[in-house]
């Protein structure tokens, strides 16, 4: 059998064929395709052999055409295996891969083509790269990924450990990429919290307008029945599409609508009316503070540049009207983002979005934005979260949580990055990465559900106190963690100082006596 272990090892031993020769941040690229493709192969063949049990000739030819994916025999992961010491092995890995998206069109449609196996830039010369090609493959062979094969634990399916599997390799992609990693991994623990928070319900749809591998989007409609939400997601990044579709793939997700390009200039999914569709729950890790985020509103190129006119972003340049509330900086994408996010809302829509902390209290624009998204009742929750817990960036984030129809004009606010009564911290301080546990989760999701004070760590503010900050929303404003240092004891530090004083003197007293025995 083979067990959730046994992937993720084989995972990591091509992530180590491949070091040296690619940067870390790329081995998920060329790592996780070889799998998916013998994740197709196994179940593929083990599908077939089933219908081969049952029927013969023509019959056995028409249910073939029912299975969920086909693979021709020239594609199987074995006929790659077998050909893995041929000269062009680069060549052919592509031809494959690109042969099962057009069997397969659309629902593989981009995922397999993103990456080039046969090209030297990345891979080296070409005997470096077919000896690299070729541990590749044989790191995979041994790996029986047929679905009866996984051994899996009550109340699993072999999709949930392949699934699983999956996505310990995106993680540990991200602790190999570090900054580079903000981009496509939200930590499962974050992931987690959101989920619960915007808790999505049979017949919703679940959207991240900036999904990267998919990780969220997932976490949030296995809530659910994944069968019983509709799942969208856009992203400009097109090796994180390509990882998001294999994502949903593995987890046996048919029906997801992954989507590739520029969120804020070309948001990808629209009603019949050409208007932005709505969501009733959304996720999202956006990319933090994005610079030049209105790009895509400028196609003709307008600059500072000599001669040229300023570009300068307007309402008006936006048909979707998000930005009727005001126009984020040009170097801060922040509220755009989240602005999208609250226009992409259903009537009883809820949204839980990670974001930097400069969203909760940064003015001009972003000040006169914040304080409309209060005035309309809209903002439900902020979470600070500890420092150092993202791979893109150390500094500290925070989670906000948008609602539609609420019936109270209360903020909750949490700081989930201090310490409790106690004095214990409410994370897992770690040497690179601090984590949160399932207590830690839990507490922050308690506070979320409950809107109760608790010393230390919640605090449900009314709309007169926000007025009160100026619609500042910085959270110690809000929640009281200062600490009183310990009283000092003068009289027992100025006793301690003398004792020292006369311990120093006799010491060197009796240094002066050893030094006059030797002559000195």
């Amino acid at each position: 059998m083979t067990s959730k272990a046994n992937i993720e090892n084989t995972l990591m031993r091509g992530a180590d064929t491949l070091r040296d020769t690619i940067d870390a941040a790329n081995y998920k690229d060329y790592v996780l395709p070889m799998m998916f493709v013998k994740y197709l192969s196994d179940t593929y063949e083990e599908s077939v052999e089933e219908l081969r049990k049952q029927y013969e000739g023509v019959r056995f030819e028409r249910q073939k055409r029912y299975l969920p994916f086909t693979i021709s025999e020239e594609c199987s992961f074995r006929a790659l295996y077998e050909q893995r010491f041929a000269d062009d092995i680069g060549q052919i890995i592509n031809a494959a891969m690109r042969k099962i998206e057009a069997d397969n069109h659309p629902q593989l449609a981009g995922v397999l083509s993103a990456v080039d196996y046969n090209s030297e830039n990345a891979l080296g010369t070409r005997e470096h790269k077919n000896a690299i090609l070729r541990d590749l493959l044989e790191d995979f062979e041994p790996l029986d990924l047929r679905p009866s094969m996984i051994e899996v634990s009550k109340g699993e399916i072999p999709a949930d450990v392949i699934g699983d599997a999956y996505e310990y390799m995106i993680g540990q992609s991200a602790k190999m990429a570090g900054k580079k990693a903000g981009s496509f991994y939200t930590p499962p623990a974050v992931s987690e919290i959101m989920a619960r928070i915007v808790d999505a319900q049979p017949g919703d749809r679940v959207y991240d307008p900036t999904c990267g591998s998919g990780s969220l989007l997932i976490k949030t409609a296995k809530k659910q029945n994944v069968s019983e939400v509709s799942i969208y997601g856009q992203e400009v990044n097109g090796s994180s599409v390509a990882m998001a579709k294999m994502n949903m793939y593995i987890h046996e997700i048919r029906d997801a609508q992954i989507a590739w390009g520029d969120t804020l200039a070309f948001p990808a999914f629209l009603d019949n009316d050409g208007n932005l569709l709505l969501f009733d729950a959304i996720v999202a890790n956006m990319p933090f503070s994005k610079d030049k985020w209105a790009s895509g509103f400028n196609p003709g190129g307008e600059s500072s540049g000599k001669g040229k006119k300023e570009f300068k972003m307007e309402p008006s340049l936006d048909k979707y009207h998000r930005f009727d509330w005001g126009v984020p900086p040009a170097s801060k994408g922040d509220w755009a983002f989240l602005l999208h996010m609250i226009a992409s809302l259903s009537v009883n829509g809820r949204i839980a979005a990670v974001a930097p902390h400069g969203v909760l209290f940064r003015g001009a624009a972003e000040g006169r934005i914040r304080q409309k998204i209060i005035e309309e009742n809209l903002l439900d929750a902020v979470i600070g979260l500890p420092e150092n817990l993202f791979y893109g960036t150390s500094i500290p984030a925070c989670i906000l949580v948008f609602k539609k129809g609420r019936t109270t004009t209360d903020v909750l606010f949490v700081d989930a990055s201090k310490k409790d009564e106690e004095g214990n911290l409410r994370y897992i301080k770690a040497t690179n990465q601090n984590e949160l546990g399932q207590k830690h989760i839990d507490d922050i999701v308690g506070a979320y559900q409950n809107r109760t004070d608790i010393p230390k760590f919640s605090h449900v503010a009314t709309l007169d106190e926000i007025k009160n900050n100026e619609y500042n929303l910085n959270i110690p404003r809000y929640v009281d963690t200062f600490e009183e240092e310990e009283l000092i004891d003068i009289e027992a530090v100025q006793a301690n100082i003398a004792r020292l004083k006369r311990e120093i003197a006799e010491a060197e007293a009796q240094m002066d006596a050893y030094l006059k025995e030797l002559g000195f």
